[in-house]
């Protein structure tokens, strides 16, 4: 049994989180998505990168959703473009339970669950220039100071997912919360395999429905703020263009 210096070791080298698991009631129907759907539609987290082709059975363009909540977007947007391929990542039970559910109801087979760390699966799950997109909409904004170091959006791991978008891929992210929206702006801004594709925030692209929170905070005066970046093309080998 590790001891007291052992116990201290681990809090030390434990990685920063950007949420907290909340002991969230489940309803019934969440439930039992997650028994009977979660082996049709999850892909369980591995140390290696996945064949996402072979996943969906096909070599269509893969796009990557961090946080996809309830679900309720996530499922919108992947009925609307049928075409493409989506991953999404959440953490949080009744949240893929949700998704869970809509992808049974609406019949979406280009739509595949991970119930993990996002940091964890791009870093191990993900492959370098595979993804034609990432979506992160709305991530907790973490607003007291003492916490801005568990925003998601940091350097580190904004240079991971420009690793792997393929070169014009895209990294779509959204925030209601100003002071993030700027921080993002200046982290991916500051990204050199990124360029920004507006002259600093974006407007909405028609793919991403306003939810409704969003239409929620747009009535307290929260105008959601959008970014859009894309990954430069490779000019050689390793050099970036």
């Amino acid at each position: 049994m590790p001891g007291p210096v052992d116990d201290a070791a681990h809090r030390l080298h434990r990685p920063i989180r950007s949420y907290v698991l909340r002991q969230s009631r489940m309803s019934a129907a969440q439930e039992r998505a997650l028994h009977e759907l979660l082996p049709a539609f999850g892909v369980p987290f591995v140390a290696t990168p996945v064949d996402w082709p072979a996943v969906f059975a096909r070599p269509n363009p893969k796009i990557l959703e961090i946080g996809s909540g309830m679900g309720e977007t996530t499922a919108a947007i992947a009925e609307s473009q049928p075409d493409i391929d989506f991953i999404a990542i959440e953490v949080h039970g009744p949240g893929i339970g949700s998704l869970l559910r809509l992808i049974d109801e609406r019949g979406l087979r280009n739509l595949r669950v991970v119930q993990h760390d996002a940091t964890e699966v791009v870093a191990h799950m993900v492959a370098q220039d595979s993804l034609a997109g990432i979506h992160v909409f709305c991530p907790y904004p973490w607003p007291k100071k003492r916490h801005h170091k568990r925003r998601l959006l940091q350097p580190s791991f904004v240079r991971q997912l420009a690793e792997r978008l393929v070169p014009g891929g895209y990294l779509h992210t959204a925030t209601d919360w100003l002071p993030y929206a700027d921080e993002m702006l200046a982290v991916l801004g500051a990204e050199p395999l990124l360029f920004n594709t507006g002259s600093g925030f974006s407007p909405r692209p028609a793919y991403r429905p306003e939810t409704k929170f969003e239409r929620r905070g747009l009535d307290l005066g929260h105008e959601v703020r959008d970014l859009v970046f894309r990954r430069r093309p490779k000019s050689g080998p390793g050099v970036v263009g």
